[in-house]
């Protein structure tokens, strides 16, 4: 299965201490190297430390026409079009992005998306976790993460959970 990541996925889920679920759930992640670039910038460093783990691969681009153009025309940064272009190369099994606007571009190119809270679901249901409400907490108040109260309460609501 290859899953390819946006930075914001990889940020929050290090910030929390949960990026092994990632691994767990998929065994492998790769990344553009854009989104290695703006880990190994982070001055946070467990956001930067990312970069060390053996099974997140940077892969460089070839299509960088492609990033350029969403850039250019459809408003995402750096980090979302190149791992949605290479999502696309790599025909991904899943494109692991959160923000609106990506996710829109995402499922227009035809790409199958997970976000976090996605990830918070399925791991659940293979009992990697026994809650997803106090990592659906640590990311709203450790990592700023931002949840409407309705997608809040659909996750519990997904996930079995009061």
């Amino acid at each position: 299965m290859i899953v390819v990541s946006d930075t914001s996925a990889l940020s929050n889920l290090a910030i929390i201490d949960h990026l092994w679920l990632l691994k767990a759930i998929y065994q492998t992640v790769i990344i553009p190297t854009v989104v290695a670039d703006e880990l190994a910038a982070a001055s946070n460093l467990k956001i930067s430390a990312t970069l060390q783990l053996d099974w997140i691969h940077p892969q460089l681009l070839v299509n960088t026409q492609l990033a350029n153009q969403l850039q250019r025309d459809r408003g995402l940064d750096a980090g979302e079009a190149n791992a949605i272009a290479l999502a696309l190369e790599l025909q991904a099994n899943d494109l692991l992005i959160d923000e609106r606007l990506g996710r829109q571009e995402a499922l227009r190119l035809g790409l199958s998306i997970i976000g976090i809270l996605g990830i918070l679901v399925i791991a659940k249901q293979r009992t990697l976790i026994p809650k997803v409400q106090p990592i659906m907490d640590a990311l709203i108040n450790q990592a700023g993460f931002r949840i409407s109260p309705q997608l809040y309460h659909r996750v519990l609501a997904l996930s079995q959970e009061p």
